[in-house]
């Protein structure tokens, strides 16, 4: 079955993957991007998403940004965001993949808006999230402002990336992903040996 009538649908996709990766790290910060990106031509928004390049959106996703940046640098407030954030992540993932993904059928591309953009954005954000507690167990809190100005930078430069070079930085994102998989497993499992011993 053809998947897409044109030839750009992996390029878009692997944007997406990477801008969902993005939304894991900040929610709004990607569609900002894509809206600011849209707006100025620099990628296509699939019909029925030009609103993310619309003026009221971009007001909305700027102050969007302002706020979760500021929040996120308040301690107790970051790890209730956190737990918002666990259904918001994702829902920004799927929603940056679908802007996206024009070329597909309805089906493969609400398949990959879910699988690939939710999960993506998931994934990271419970990454996130478990590096946060290992942050302010191991460091009082004090450490979390500083992860915080760096998964910025790292959402910023990661949305940039996915728009200006999508194919690498989608395989750079799984990398990532599978490395940070490897790194919480060791971390889990000595903490459950240190735990058991007497």
């Amino acid at each position: 079955m053809d998947w897409a009538p044109g030839a750009g649908w992996a390029v878009h996709a692997a944007m997406g993957v990477g801008l969902a990766a993005s939304a894991g790290l900040r929610a709004f910060l990607p569609l900002l991007v894509v809206g600011v990106a849209g707006r100025l031509g620099y990628i296509p928004l699939a019909d029925g998403f030009e609103w993310i390049a619309s003026t009221p959106a971009l007001v909305v996703f700027g102050s969007a940004v302002v706020t979760e940046l500021l929040a996120d640098k308040l301690p107790v407030l970051d790890h209730l965001l956190d737990v918002v954030h666990g259904a918001v992540k994702p829902l920004a993932g799927a929603l940056v993949m679908a802007a996206l993904v024009s070329d597909l059928t309805p089906l493969y591309a609400t398949l990959l808006m879910v699988v690939a953009g939710g999960t993506t954005a998931g994934a990271v954000h419970l990454t996130r999230a478990q590096t946060r507690i290992a942050s302010t167990v191991t460091t009082a809190g004090v450490g979390n402002p500083l992860l915080s100005a760096a998964e910025d930078v790292a959402a910023l430069v990661g949305s940039i990336a996915s728009i200006a070079i999508p194919l690498v930085a989608a395989v750079l994102v799984l990398a990532a992903l599978a490395l940070a998989a490897i790194v919480l497993l060791r971390i889990r499992r000595r903490w459950s040996r240190g735990q058991s011993a007497p």
